[in-house]
């Protein structure tokens, strides 16, 4: 087959291209500011996304896996802490619990929404609990409502992982803005992506935001004067300056996103299980998946006609090798039966509507 013919399930060099001219004026801005640390490109962007979030505060650090991290630590819970999450994410998350010195408490997921179950929650609440990290997966929000009473009755701590769901909204209010903290990346391939590394935290909180602040920067204020002990977590500024570029375009993106899983959920054919839809939940389609009993087969005839795909994700948390001792006491067959069926199909910005009827035609000609 000719490789002209494939459709990529992603190609940066093609999502980004439409940008690059004001990439590369910003690029000279800040290469001839002489400023490259924690200066106005990073101080603009905070301001910027704040208000798209409709948050009070945001603050740039490093990556996604830091926001979660810095999240959770700055309210210095005891070490045998346990913090509530579910068990289909991706490791990061789990990873921000147990670099902190925290246990993760494994819930399952809506096998319908593949978030966390709040029904489930309740049952998993001890004396330890101190937290619940949510996780937006796939672009599509939490059932909120059920998750913000519990936290408030047995008065927990709520971190949102924002990591797949810039802009996407829960009756009409994004999300990010509905617990404590709410924690982004902006990893290449997301839906507001940088060129490299990069991530923040979203906040109403005035004292979660300075202590956020405090603590990516060594812990320091105030220059070589450390009030505690911190990181070196902070937003680059040549990446806060492309993210500033692309979030004037995040409403085109997740609008052409939308658009294209309109097509999916229009001309895929109910053999295979589809997203499910509801008026509460605004998805933004970082990933498109559809589930099936014969993935592995299915992903390898999409290949083998010129569609690439990918498996978000093929592997639970508590099957990970890097979790044996901490996650492998769990039972979680929800997550498993997830981890087992699921296939991301493409939905880049690049991507054309031609391109998605294409992969539907391919699709439904697989012999189930």
């Amino acid at each position: 087959m000719n490789t002209n013919e494939i459709i990529e399930y992603e190609n940066l060099l093609k999502l980004n291209s439409s940008f690059f001219q004001e990439y590369n004026t910003v690029f000279n801005d800040v290469l001839n500011s002489g400023w490259y640390i924690m200066g106005n490109q990073v101080a603009q962007f905070e301001k910027s996304f704040a208000n798209y979030c409709g948050a009070k505060h945001c603050i740039g650090v490093a990556n996604g896996l830091d926001a979660l991290m810095l999240s959770l630590k700055i309210y210095n819970f005891p070490e045998d802490s346990e913090v509530i999450v579910p068990s289909n994410t991706y490791i990061a998350t789990i990873l921000s619990i147990t670099q902190n010195g925290f246990k993760p408490v494994l819930v399952e997921p809506d096998i319908a929404t593949y978030n966390i179950d709040p029904l489930l929650i309740r049952k998993s609440i001890t004396s330890k609990t101190k937290a619940i990290m949510i996780v937006h997966l796939y672009g599509k929000p939490c059932n909120m409502e059920p998750i913000i009473e519990i936290c408030k009755e047995f008065n927990l701590k709520l971190i949102e992982d924002c990591a797949q769901s810039h802009g996407a909204k829960y009756k009409g209010k994004m999300t990010g803005t509905f617990g404590d903290a709410g924690a982004f990346s902006f990893y290449p391939t997301k839906n507001l992506g940088a060129l490299g590394d990069a991530g923040a935290v979203v906040t109403n909180d005035d004292e979660v935001a300075d202590k956020i602040r405090t603590i990516r920067n060594y812990g320091s204020k105030v220059k070589y004067y450390n009030e505690v002990a911190g990181y070196n977590s902070r937003l680059d500024e040549l990446q806060a300056a492309f993210l500033s570029v692309k979030l004037k375009s995040i409403e085109k993106i997740t609008e052409h996103k939308r658009k294209l899983a309109e097509i999916y959920d229009k001309k895929i054919s109910n053999a295979f299980i589809k997203p499910v839809k509801n008026n509460d939940y605004y998805d933004v389609f970082h990933i498109y998946n559809i589930r099936h009993e014969k993935r592995d087969q299915l992903k390898q005839y999409l290949l083998d006609n010129g569609v690439k795909t990918e498996i978000h994700y093929p592997v639970s948390p508590n099957k990970q090798q890097a979790m044996i001792g901490t996650l492998d006491s769990f039972n979680t067959p929800i997550s498993e039966e997830i981890h087992k069926t699921t296939l991301s199909l493409p939905i880049s910005y690049y991507h054309t509507e031609e391109n998605i009827v294409k992969v539907c035609e391919i699709i439904n000609a697989f012999p189930t």
